[in-house]
């Protein structure tokens, strides 16, 4: 059984529909700076203050440290992993990601997804969900888009037929 709902099971999703995920995170040092340089991401600009401030070049909102990519997709698909990946048993692909605004320290993220496809998978306990993700930053900004793929559980017998278990 799901931990948080009943309605995130291969069957209620249709193409079309658009969710509004409940979360919203507001981004900090500890989700860019760690991560970044874990992966041995060297670009200045995720986590030296003074060079981004001497280097904004006259751009609104660049004088300070830009958030990794990678962390702004991970975070965006993490706040639609409730309604999204909560009966997932695997994800298939990510596809055609664009990071489209810049995400800075102090942004907030949210989650929008729009259900692109379902189609049936090569085993009877589940289908494919084709997604497309958005993160939105507080100034109602695009900063993310892309596809997702993944293989979900169909709903179990006992649910459909009414039984308890």
């Amino acid at each position: 059984m799901a931990l948080t709902g009943t309605d995130n099971y291969f069957e209620n999703f249709e193409p079309g529909q658009v969710m509004r995920h409940a979360r919203g995170k507001t981004m900090c040092e500890q989700d860019n700076v760690g991560i970044t340089l874990m992966v041995l991401n060297t670009a200045e600009g995720h986590f030296n203050e003074d060079a981004m401030q001497k280097n904004a070049m006259g751009r609104d909102g660049w004088n300070s440290r830009l958030q990794f990519g990678g962390v702004t997709i991970s975070m965006v698909i993490g706040l639609a992993m409730q309604d999204t990946g909560e009966n997932a048993l695997a994800e298939l692909s990510l596809d055609r990601i664009r990071l489209k605004s810049p995400v800075f320290h102090g942004d907030t993220l949210y989650a929008y997804t729009e259900v692109l496809a379902t189609e049936p998978a090569d085993r009877d306990d589940a289908g494919i969900v084709t997604f497309k993700h958005f993160g939105i930053n507080q100034k109602d900004q695009v900063v993310f888009e892309g596809e997702r793929r993944v293989l979900i559980k169909k709903r179990p017998q006992a649910l459909t037929s009414g039984k308890k278990t």
